[in-house]
């Protein structure tokens, strides 16, 4: 998928329980899927975790949607039900991926053409905002296995930049806190690549729902939540020629994991909300220090790590002014 990693290729084959989960994904060419649907076109949306979350929210009276596995989660078993599948949707909602990922037919062009002659289609982008979690990062390079940290799988780079003064054995310059207009900063700069991203894949934009956010925006810097999913949700109906239709589902989405949010995040934007010190996690309560002491242990045993975390943040740590030990020799 453009601008995430590649994981390792699915090779087992799917549970009974997965196969049940997606039972009408893996229907075989006798399923009602074949039939005339009450007249309702079958809609599919592929991509990652968002992908489902707009299904639901696209999911209504008008139309028919099935629930595909995360397109990171796709193997070689999964190609022909996804291809019986296409040559059956006439309402493709795709996030952009890049041909043959994971060295599978499953790009974004790549799916366009299966469709049959008379079907739409429409580019979303993959949802990624740092404005509420400025510290927070997602890093996954290619060929670095196990990236994700302990405890939740999102990097802060102020765990990161200690941990890597502790590596030096050189005390780190004094902190000082962040302020309002470092938050904003990270903010415009995270909305500015998300348009860009926008722009280059003609997809359905998002970023403009995120220049003002609200407290609900996202739940993590790769879950946005139902303030941004379902308005972008409408503007996908839009752009498939549908009928406006309220939200297929009012449930809060994408909750497995909520970030905490920072008093000075709060002040920055204007939330109408009380700031979060600590994680959750599953609907557990995770603190801040039980994630901070975890991965700033983990770091040590990771230094490969911890240098691409440093590399891929280099840009945001120089908005908020934390500067690594090696920042001055790698220019």
């Amino acid at each position: 998928m453009t601008g995430s990693v590649t994981p390792p290729l699915r090779t087992a084959a799917r549970t009974p329980a997965e196969r049940a989960h997606y039972a009408d994904f893996y229907a075989d060419s006798d399923s009602p899927l074949d039939g005339p649907l009450d007249g309702r076109p079958l809609l599919v949306v592929v991509g990652n975790c968002q992908a489902e979350s707009l299904r639901l929210l696209l999911d209504g009276d008008d139309v028919r949607t099935v629930r595909t596995p995360p397109v990171h989660e796709l193997g070689l078993g999964d190609v022909a039900p996804l291809q019986r599948l296409l040559a059956r949707t006439r309402l493709l909602v795709a996030q952009p991926v890049t041909a043959d990922y994971h060295d599978l037919p499953v790009g974004t062009d790549q799916l366009r053409a299966l469709l049959p002659p008379d079907a739409r289609s429409a580019v979303v982008p993959s949802v990624r905002y740092a404005g509420l979690h400025p510290w927070q990062a997602v890093v996954h390079p290619p060929g670095l296995p196990d990236p994700d940290p302990p405890v939740v799988p999102y990097h802060d780079v102020r765990t990161a930049v200690a941990a890597a003064w502790r590596r030096a054995r050189r005390l780190p310059p004094r902190p000082e806190p962040t302020t309002a207009d470092q938050v904003r900063a990270v903010a415009r700069a995270s909305v500015e690549e998300l348009r860009r991203r926008e722009q280059r894949a003609r997809a359905v934009p998002a970023s403009d729902l995120l220049d003002h956010p609200t407290a609900g925006a996202v739940r993590t810097v790769n879950h946005p939540g139902n303030d941004v999913l379902a308005p972008l949700a409408a503007r996908v109906r839009h752009a498939l020629g549908l009928e406006p239709r309220p939200p297929g589902t009012t449930r809060p989405l994408l909750t497995s994991v909520r970030a905490p949010l920072e008093p000075v995040v709060v002040a920055a934007h204007g939330l109408d909300a009380a700031p979060r010190a600590d994680w959750e996690v599953g609907g557990r309560v995770v603190t801040a220090a039980e994630v901070t002491e975890a991965q700033g242990a983990w770091y040590a045993a990771r230094p490969d790590v911890l240098d691409a975390v440093l590399r891929r943040t280099s840009e945001t740590r120089r908005l908020l002014g934390l500067a690594a030990p090696d920042d001055r020799d790698s220019g």
